[in-house]
């Protein structure tokens, strides 16, 4: 799954637990709105706030980012809560910025990034003055292929310096993904594994933007070559892994 916030459209994947910062009574009042949610609420049964952090540093330690420089302007797009700030925050990066639509998310992060309230199709940076952009599982909620997947891979290229570079991290129909998807599908999985049934759940509320995205994947891989030239690309585990510079 991934993010939403900053994506336009739909709850983000990066909730914030009331045992992840302990005293913060603001995070804990909003954990108990969010709570209401069905997404969110499943959310929280598949992934805490800490183990996701820790996929985030992981993830990024593997698409390069022990190479990029500490003083590198990072912005995460679709950034929610800031799970993935905090993440870049601890891997030792000091010039960071989250983007997002929803003021309700942006709120709720606690860090020294700053958050901007905006839309990803109209990026509120100069031209080439940014040198790293993230996305982190946002861009299959986009609701509509091309348009908006043009449009923000467009600004994502406007505000890139020369040498930069973006990195995403985004669903994908491998074989283990359809394996997930058939075992998620099954009653007696979803009794059995919490997070299985988490897994369904959260599918089940996003599922037009997520299909939508998993169809496509040649007109996705044609859009961001247009915008990128691919440095590191893989698929696997269900996931596309995306290091490009701007063409």
């Amino acid at each position: 799954m991934g993010t939403f916030a900053g994506s336009l459209f739909r709850p983000s994947k990066m909730p914030t637990s009331p045992t992840a910062k302990p005293g913060n009574e603001t995070n804990l009042q909003a954990q108990n709105v969010l709570s209401l949610d069905p997404w969110e609420a499943a959310y929280l049964r598949f992934e805490s706030p800490e183990q996701e952090i820790q996929k985030f540093m992981g993830r990024l330690a593997r698409l390069g980012a022990p190479q990029w420089p500490r003083d590198a302007e990072i912005v995460e797009l679709f950034c929610g809560r800031g799970n993935g700030l905090l993440a870049l925050e601890r891997l030792g990066f000091t010039r960071i910025e989250g983007v997002d639509l929803s003021p309700r998310l942006v709120a709720q992060y606690r860090g020294p990034a700053k958050c901007i309230v905006c839309d990803c199709r109209q990026l509120p940076f100069a031209n080439c003055s940014k040198d790293v952009l993230v996305v982190q599982g946002g861009l299959h909620h986009l609701h509509s292929l091309p348009e908006d997947l043009q449009q923000t891979f467009a600004e994502m290229r406007r505000a890139l310096r020369k040498e930069g570079r973006v990195v995403f991290v985004e669903p994908w129909q491998t074989p283990f993904l359809k394996l997930v998807h058939s075992v998620s599908e099954n009653l007696l999985a979803r009794r059995l594994s919490n997070r299985m049934d988490a897994l369904a759940t959260m599918i089940q509320f996003e599922r037009r933007t997520y299909e939508q995205w998993l169809a496509h994947p040649e007109l996705i891989k044609e859009i961001a070559r247009t915008h990128f030239l691919p440095l590191h690309e893989s698929f696997a585990w269900g996931k596309w892994n995306f290091v490009g510079a701007p063409r």
